[in-house]
């Protein structure tokens, strides 16, 4: 098999440099790094960032790295080196095509990164040269200079569809006797994934429930499930989530939800009634949004600096904010802002919250708490592997994002932490317990529907 030479984009290593090994193929094929990309990471990696994170990576990799031999040919300079049996090669012009441009420096960037993969079809004659770029432009660029280009292979991997809801039609004579019955015993094409269940019987009756990992029933009661909680589910998937987390026979909760569905405020009204019955000691809320990659390194990753991460985790407050409103009654004479205020520091307190980001998650160990993990849409495999492997097992992790709203430039629906769970909901050989739905309904009101139905489409076509 003749040897492929893969030209590296800055964000392939940046998105996840552990595929610089996939991608050597044993030593069978040779990966050049252009000097255009070493000078980007150089200014990625003093952030405490994701990225800082993969820059800092790579730079060990290059520092464990032996130097082979160094050449020079066609006004361009190789530093070829190895690393076990990973072969990387620095490439740099002399001279350059593409003038830098401080206005639109991603651009010249892009350009001569395409250059150095133009040079490299003269310098490794008879070989495949493929450029790889997550970027859609840098790859445009690439094909008008004739080369080969690819994204990554992950990049267009299969998204299954889930049926994580099945409706099932029984008798209604079993509905009082089939709640921890062995869902084996009424389904016997019961699989892996189907986590709830809507019974449906002729005479017009209907019982929901969800199914343990074992495959026992947990049949939905509206009136002992959700009884004195200040914000209950409304809709049917809603109701299935929030069961499944009260019933605390899950490890990690998965959820694929559009904006306004009302993820966030099912998640924390739930964990705070595990903790009020001392199942659990905390709450523990990671957001993961575009700020976490842009803005984090701005307003550094200091504990305890609540008023500059206070705009990132508005959802957070808003949700406090609403639970607060139900749990106070109105009074006269109250100042209704200050009584809020005061309810949400009570509650912070009262439930041990505490807002990590994950830049901050290294190194630490999360015990006998309830990690609420927001916007995983725009989190790697990389920060999900992170946080996760930061619970010890007292803890129970609810993961919620949308994959309509990813922010992440290095991410898509097909790569990102999110689907990796939503796909892994679908292995009957998981080590941990798993639970997951898609709430596709809004319930923040008409705005929001409007827009779903409006620019939804647009979208979706």
């Amino acid at each position: 098999m003749s040897s492929k030479i893969y030209v590296l984009d800055t964000n392939i290593i940046l998105h996840n440099n552990h595929m610089i090994k996939e991608l050597s193929d044993n030593g069978n094929n040779i990966i050049v790094i252009p000097e255009t990309v070493l000078i980007e990471l150089e200014n990625f990696k003093k952030n405490f960032t994701e990225l800082g994170f993969q820059a800092r990576t790579f730079a060990r990799m290059l520092a464990a790295s032996k130097v082979s031999e160094v050449d020079f040919k066609n006004n361009c300079r190789i530093v070829k080196m190895k690393l076990d049996d990973i072969n990387l090669h620095l490439f740099a012009k002399v001279k350059y095509d593409s003038d830098i441009d401080t206005n639109h420096l991603d651009e010249s960037n892009d350009k001569r990164i395409v250059e150095v993969a133009t040079a490299s079809q003269d310098y490794y004659k008879g070989q495949k040269i493929v450029f790889l770029s997550l970027d859609v432009y840098a790859r445009m660029f690439g094909l008008l200079a004739n080369v080969k280009v690819e994204s990554l292979r992950e990049d267009r991997s299969d998204v299954p569809a889930f049926q994580f809801i099945k409706t099932l039609s029984l008798d209604s004579s079993y509905f009082n006797t089939i709640n921890n019955k062995d869902i084996r015993d009424y389904d016997e094409e019961y699989k892996y994934g189907n986590y709830s269940y809507e019974f449906v019987s002729d005479d017009g009756n209907t019982l929901y429930a969800v199914i343990s990992p074992s495959g026992l029933i947990h049949v939905i009661d509206e009136n002992e499930d959700f009884k004195g909680l200040e914000v209950k589910p409304i809709n049917l998937k809603q109701k299935f989530f929030m069961k499944s987390i009260l019933s605390n026979i899950y490890d990690i909760h998965i959820v694929d939800a559009r904006a306004g569905s009302g993820k966030t405020l099912m998640a924390f009204t739930a964990a705070m009634r595990l903790i009020d019955k001392g199942n659990y000691e905390k709450i523990v809320y990671v957001r993961n949004s575009i700020e976490s990659v842009d803005k984090g390194a701005d307003v550094g990753y200091l504990a305890g600096n609540d008023e500059k991460f206070r705009i990132y985790n508005m959802a957070l407050f808003d949700t406090l904010e609403f639970i607060a409103k139900k749990r106070l009654r109105k009074k006269e004479n109250v100042d209704m802002q200050m009584a809020i205020e005061s309810k949400i520091e009570e509650m912070m307190g009262k439930y041990h919250i505490e807002k990590l980001w994950p830049g901050e998650a290294r190194g630490r160990t999360l015990s006998n708490a309830i990690v609420i993990l927001d916007e995983w849409q725009n989190s790697s495999n990389n920060t999900t592997q992170l946080i996760l492997s930061r619970l010890d097992n007292n803890c129970k992790a609810i993961v919620i994002g949308s994959n309509r709203q990813i922010d992440n430039m290095y991410l898509n629906r097909y790569n990102n932490g999110l689907t990796s769970l939503l796909k892994q909901t679908q292995n009957e050989k998981n080590p941990l317990p798993l639970f997951a739905i898609e709430l596709d309904k809004s319930v923040r009101g008409k705005f929001s529907h409007f827009a779903d139905e409006v620019f939804g489409k647009v979208e979706k076509n």
